[in-house]
């Protein structure tokens, strides 16, 4: 008796774990249609997206070779989109595609940095075209100086949807150009809806403010350089803060996610951009992109760009490469020169994300080369990516990683407490 009670529970506990696993996958907010295609059925729609709007998660297995049926090394390194022994990948319609599907009437693209397809260089002019699939106008926000839309663009639409893949990092400006459109939106009176998505560093903060006297195209907003906000969150703050032109506020919805949380590892499911290939890149990026203001180049013209460092000068390293010129980085630095650097594919993935932002490689490299100053280049554009000016000196004057990174805990703990208000999911 006691057998086939315990027998009986054990395949009702089998039954349940695909309804609990159901459960707990997150939801896109552009998969619950009931939520916002009443409200834009007879408007006009502009919609801000690029190749990351997909509606839907890409189903995936990459964990077990399916020839062998041993585990992959490791799954984070695998690239977005490709298909490896062992890796199968359905990705479901884009969200214009749907949106068109569904009768809703859409006037106009904007296109962030990279472009609609999303294989432009970083800040590469991207100019205004048509959508060769639907016959929608794409209008570009990197073809002139202001990055604010026309007021003639502003005509073309009604209601702004948000469909866009960030990484949560106050340099990666996907949410530079959502802060522009809400101010437009602000100014000509449109509605705001967007759609959420989660932040794959949502769930930690971390970095210094952004001193002001250092916004730039890559840092507009007071926060931290990770700031754990899905665009969700942080369009509610701008909004809340008054970080719009004269203070004005938009007319925003934001549509949840569901079954996220902050704490979520979430994989995304395409390439966000053409140097984050993978997922490893995408957590290794808070720690490396500082290389971008330095003489050092962090990778871009390989095939593991943010996973590497180095440059010709560097010595005592056990590792090379020599970027080339291809899509998506048709002119990287030291572009057909041997590097010499470090290798980070190697570091564990949990690893990298208890180290949150980590000040060691370039204190590395720094030291490595041995050239003062003259390591950060001709410009300031370190200083832009750290958000101030401190850190260079300190870099200098021989201080530690943690010594450096225990400077902005403060900002943290006061960020964490600013953003609470704005906060849409659990932490």
């Amino acid at each position: 008796m006691k057998r086939i009670t315990l027998t009986a529970l054990l395949m009702c506990l089998f039954t349940m774990i695909p309804l609990i696993a159901k459960e707990k996958k997150v939801i896109l907010a552009d998969e619950q249609f009931s939520k916002y295609i009443p409200a834009i059925k007879n408007s006009r729609v502009a919609l801000f997206s690029n190749h990351t709007g997909i509606v839907g998660d890409k189903i995936v297995g990459m964990t077990m070779n399916i020839g062998t049926g041993e585990p992959v090394s490791d799954p984070d390194l695998v690239p977005f989109g490709e298909t490896a022994e062992g890796q199968y990948v359905v990705y479901g319609p884009h969200i214009v595609d749907v949106l068109i599907e569904k009768g809703i009437n859409v006037t106009a693209i904007f296109s962030p940095e990279h472009g609609f397809r999303g294989t432009s260089d970083p800040g590469e002019v991207v100019k205004s075209s048509v959508d060769k699939e639907t016959g929608i106008p794409i209008l570009s926000l990197y073809e002139s100086g202001s990055h604010m839309p026309s007021a003639e663009s502003m005509s073309t639409f009604d209601v702004l949807l948000v469909d866009i893949q960030d990484v949560g990092l106050r340099y990666y400006t996907y949410y530079i150009t959502m802060h522009h459109l809400m101010d437009a939106c602000a100014q000509y009176g449109k509605k705001i809806i967007i759609l959420d998505r989660p932040n794959p560093n949502g769930f930690y903060v971390d970095g210094p403010y952004l001193d002001m006297k250092y916004k730039s195209g890559i840092g507009w907003l007071p926060i931290p350089m990770v700031h754990g906000m899905t665009l969700g969150e942080l369009a509610k703050m701008i909004n809340g803060e008054g970080w719009l032109t004269d203070g004005r506020k938009c007319d925003l919805k934001v549509i949840r996610c569901k079954n996220y949380r902050h704490s979520t590892r979430y994989h995304l499911i395409v390439p966000p951009s053409p140097n984050l290939k993978d997922m490893k890149s995408i957590w290794l990026y808070s720690s490396t992109c500082f290389f971008e203001g330095t003489v050092v180049t962090p990778g871009r013209g390989t095939s593991f760009p943010f996973e590497v460092y180095g440059s010709p000068a560097m010595k005592d390293c056990d590792f090379s490469f020599t970027p080339r010129s291809i899509p998506g980085a048709t002119n990287p630095r030291y572009k057909d020169q041997l590097c010499n650097g470090r290798d980070l594919r190697g570091t564990y993935s949990a690893e990298i994300q208890d180290e949150k932002i980590n000040m060691d490689y370039v204190i590395d490299a720094y030291n490595n080369l041995g050239i003062g100053d003259a390591f950060f280049g001709n410009d300031n554009h370190f200083e832009l990516l750290i958000g101030n000016g401190n850190v260079r000196e300190m870099i200098k004057a021989g201080k530690t990683a943690r010594e450096i990174e225990a400077t902005w805990q403060d900002d943290v703990a006061r960020f964490k407490k600013q953003r609470r208000p704005y906060l849409l999911y659990p932490e």
